[in-house]
């Protein structure tokens, strides 16, 4: 990242502007107008795409009355877990992990379709409560206006506990969150999409650490090999595997495909198979 040590940003803001759109400059104008109606901030920040956008502009207009929450938990993988800290120590940010409670909940675990409702009511509860001890006013979260059209019950129980969502306030997309991180510098402007471990796992199948712990491992041993991205969708003791489509063949390559097979079966799976329509975000979804 760029930073400009006078003024804290990534970037002048004049030349900023100069490189964006009408449109662009709206949205983001919009955001940094929301973000100073708060006063202070708690963020609910994952380290991905766009929540680290909304650390990073945040951080511009509300600088020391900020801070960045990430929950520890089987649910996300180590590696996210080293990219939000090192994200957020770049920027100066307050980050904290907090070792979130949803896998000692027997509702959650039962994985119905009310899992991310129920993951986000538990984490959200908590971090109200830090606010408080914090005497912090808001809670945001970093969702944004494409999150509107897909299967999102972590959205219903965001609302319901009256979490900000900024970036939805603002009319920002995935396609201008990413455009304003390349614009800003960020390095995770072209980070691939992640989503906690669980929606690997069909629903009304129980999710347990051991599943967790396997798909994280399976889905490391696959980004190794040069991937974009990747999921691990676990059926019983089957993995099929998601990549871009690109990569399919890069990953049936034979040596790569025995590579790949060899460490899925070391890992607990005893079949390998490989989704030839390639990684759809909420594949899982499907099935409601």
């Amino acid at each position: 990242m760029q930073r400009n040590a006078e003024v804290g940003l990534f970037t002048k803001p004049s030349i900023f502007v100069k490189k964006m759109n009408n449109s662009l400059i709206s949205k983001r104008n919009h955001l940094i107008s929301i973000l100073k109606g708060y006063g202070s901030l708690l963020i609910a920040y994952s380290g991905g795409v766009d929540s680290s956008f909304l650390l990073a502009t945040a951080h511009e207009v509300l600088k020391k009355n900020l801070v960045a929450i990430t929950a520890k938990s089987p649910l996300h993988p180590e590696r996210e877990n080293q990219d939000a800290k090192a994200f957020a120590q770049e920027l100066g940010v307050k980050h904290m992990f907090i070792q979130s409670r949803e896998m000692s909940q027997a509702d959650f675990k039962a994985n119905t379709k009310k899992r991310c409702y129920l993951c986000k009511k538990y984490l959200f509860e908590d971090l109200i409560k830090i606010a408080y001890d914090l005497g912090i006013k808001h809670v945001a979260h970093g969702a944004n206006l494409d999150d509107l059209e897909d299967f999102r019950p972590g959205f219903d129980a965001a609302r319901e506990m009256k979490i900000k969502a900024p970036m939805v306030d603002a009319g920002l997309t995935k396609n201008d969150i990413r455009t304003l991180s390349k614009k800003m510098n960020l390095n995770t402007w072209d980070k691939p999409p992640m989503s906690c471990l669980a929606t690997r796992i069909p629903y009304g199948t129980q999710i347990t650490t051991e599943k967790l712990k396997m798909i994280e491992q399976a889905e490391q041993a696959v980004l190794t090999l040069g991937v974009n991205a990747c999921r691990v969708r676990l059926h019983a003791k089957v993995a099929r595997i998601e990549v871009y489509p690109g990569d399919i063949e890069k990953i049936l390559d034979p040596v790569v495909r025995s590579s790949i097979v060899k460490k899925l079966r070391e890992i607990g799976f005893s079949h390998v198979a490989v989704d030839l329509e390639g990684y759809g975000q909420g594949s899982m979804n499907r099935t409601l």
